[in-house]
């Protein structure tokens, strides 16, 4: 007799677990059966759309971010817009006025003048 070496012995627990759905047997639903062409335009696109979601994500949550070695952060206010602050000072710098995907606009009143902000989330570095 030879000795198969790709056997494995489950007991009946192991068993009950996978056949109630418990625990995976295998990892086969991952897998599309097929190489992924990275350099294909398709995946360069949903590459960049990831990307986009991540930093608009990072930007609503409120993760602290750096513009001109100066720390801030997003504050959700009432009416689902918020404002900027200053994560060193915590003092209001800006009312944000519009999320996009990639560009949020705000403005803030210097010397009873309206000054128009445009941060672009591209560029933006946040913290970890």
């Amino acid at each position: 007799m030879t000795k198969l070496s790709n056997v494995v012995v489950l007991d009946e627990k192991t068993l009950l677990a996978i056949a109630n759905g418990e625990k995976k047997f295998d990892n086969r639903a991952n897998n599309t059966g097929r190489p992924v062409n990275k350099k294909s335009n398709r995946q360069q696109r949903l590459a960049k759309q990831a990307f986009y979601n991540d930093v608009n994500d990072k930007f609503v949550s409120g993760n602290v971010f750096n513009v001109n070695n100066n720390e801030y952060k997003y504050s959700v206010g009432n009416k689902g817009l918020g404002c900027v602050i200053c994560n060193v000072t915590k003092s209001h710098v800006c009312n944000v006025d519009y999320i996009g995907r990639t560009k949020v606009n705000g403005y803030t009143f210097v010397l009873g003048k309206r000054v128009n902000v445009e941060l672009n989330l591209k560029t933006l570095k946040f913290v970890k």
